[in-house]
């Protein structure tokens, strides 16, 4: 990537947060949290998610023993607001059996993992695609690993700085190779993406008021 187009995503940066300020994102408690969080919003929004993690809190279940022993009948009830119950209330198991065939059920070992081979761990879990292992090593574990989303291809594909059909790894390299390898700031990068595109960069965008509609916010 030339460095035209680094200056661009670091002005988007700039300008994004400059907008919204920090987003505190990834809501979650404990790394466990966000990591059933992470599987939870797959496909769905994130207020659906927060009435299941509470359901599962009410029950005492958000641990990963407790998870582990809970029927998948009463597991599929807890999460029913979050949709596609049955199909997560998998997930959930399947990643629960591979922390505890690997960990010993620990979350600090886990974390100890080299990153790449995490990843690639990860992605081994049935259920688990690259954007749900990106987001739990970023957010759960403090992994310097860039999270894309549908939003971050809708928002850069527009700006014509991604293809609209560009690959979710080949994406994630436009920013890895023009950012700094920081945590906070692949943090915030994402969250601020959705934020815009939740906010202006819709399907059917409000390009007016959008913080990046004159180029004048994100060109060098």
């Amino acid at each position: 990537m030339g460095a035209f187009n680094k200056t661009i995503l670091k002005n988007i940066y700039q300008r994004l947060f400059k907008t919204y300020g920090p987003q505190h994102w990834w809501p979650g408690e404990t790394k466990f949290e966000i990591i059933v969080g992470a599987i939870l919003t797959q496909n769905t929004n994130w207020q659906n998610v927060e009435k299941a993690i509470a359901n599962l809190k009410q029950a005492q279940c958000l641990n990963p023993k407790a998870l582990k022993n809970v029927k998948v009948s009463r597991l599929t009830a807890f999460i029913r607001p979050s949709g596609y119950f049955n199909i997560k209330a998998k997930r959930l198991k399947n990643f629960i059996n591979f922390l505890f065939e690997e960990y010993d059920g620990n979350l600090s070992r886990m974390s100890r993992e080299e990153t790449g081979i995490l990843r690639q761990k990860l992605l081994a879990v049935n259920g688990i695609g690259p954007e749900t292992a990106d987001s739990i090593l970023l957010y759960a574990f403090d992994k310097p690993v860039f999270v894309v989303d549908a939003y971050t291809k809708r928002i850069f594909s527009r700006h014509h700085i991604v293809g609209a059909g560009e690959e979710y790894h080949s994406v994630q390299r436009v920013f890895t190779e023009s950012l700094p390898a920081d945590i906070p700031v692949y943090n915030e990068y994402h969250a601020l993406i959705v934020r815009l595109a939740k906010d202006f960069c819709k399907t059917k965008p409000e390009c007016a008021q959008c913080p990046l509609n004159a180029k004048k916010y994100y060109s060098g």
